[in-house]
């Protein structure tokens, strides 16, 4: 089943001076439910773009987006809100993790927001830091983790609120490479063995290898896709 889908999407940017700066021209993609997908491409080449207007952090200049069927309307605020807190999770370069806050309390954070109660979120938290091999490091703060841990408990912050996508943007940027292989086996574990669908942007050839399919992009197009 498809479960992303965009059309003839655009992305511009325009400036006093007139200027304009195409970051997406007449995209069209689909992604199918449980597909682990990355998007390649030098930089300026819109792959972070077409992220965050699939993930509802940004909208398009025109075209249309379709989540599990459904268009997304970015003019409705609540709708993206709810899109962003039950069906999509954030994972992010620079971790964006709380520093006052130790691993257990980074990942219920995001549950708070969905009412979830605090004994589930407890629970839920146990259970994705025993998930991503951190069961012994829960009441530590970010700054007693090492990068490889710090983007462990982002994925399962990410994993929180039980999304069916994952967007995550350049998840091994920050890391040396062989953590960054050991973060791209995770996630592929995660979308494997839990059917979770994964959409990367990456410029590490070990995290395109672990994807089904690699979407280059260049100069805001789509110009090849390889399974």
């Amino acid at each position: 089943m498809t479960f992303i889908e965009t059309r003839d999407l655009e992305k511009y940017y325009t400036f006093g001076s007139g200027l304009r700066v195409d970051a997406l021209r007449g995209v069209n993609l689909k992604i199918e439910e449980g597909e682990f997908v990355s998007f390649m491409g030098p930089s300026g080449s819109g792959k972070s773009t077409l992220l965050n207007i699939i993930g509802c952090l940004d909208k398009p200049s025109s075209g249309r987006v379709f989540i599990e069927g459904n268009e997304v309307d970015y003019r409705n605020s609540s709708s993206l809100v709810s899109l962003r807190r039950q069906t999509i999770g954030f994972v992010f370069q620079a971790f964006n993790l709380i520093s006052t806050m130790n691993a257990m309390e980074n990942i219920c954070y995001p549950m708070h927001f969905n009412r979830i109660p605090t004994s589930r979120q407890k629970q839920r938290a146990t259970e994705l830091l025993n998930l991503v091999g951190l069961g012994d490091r829960m009441k530590h703060l970010p700054s007693e983790l090492s990068g490889g841990e710090q983007q462990r408990v982002a994925i399962a912050r990410a994993l929180a609120n039980s999304p069916r996508l994952i967007l995550a943007d350049e998840p091994t940027g920050n890391l040396d490479s062989e953590t960054g292989k050991k973060i791209a086996s995770l996630m592929r574990k995660i979308n494997q063995e839990h059917g979770v669908s994964f959409v990367v942007t990456t410029h590490d050839l070990e995290m395109a290898r672990t994807a089904d399919r690699v979407v280059k992009l260049k100069d805001g197009k789509i110009i090849s896709e390889a399974f």
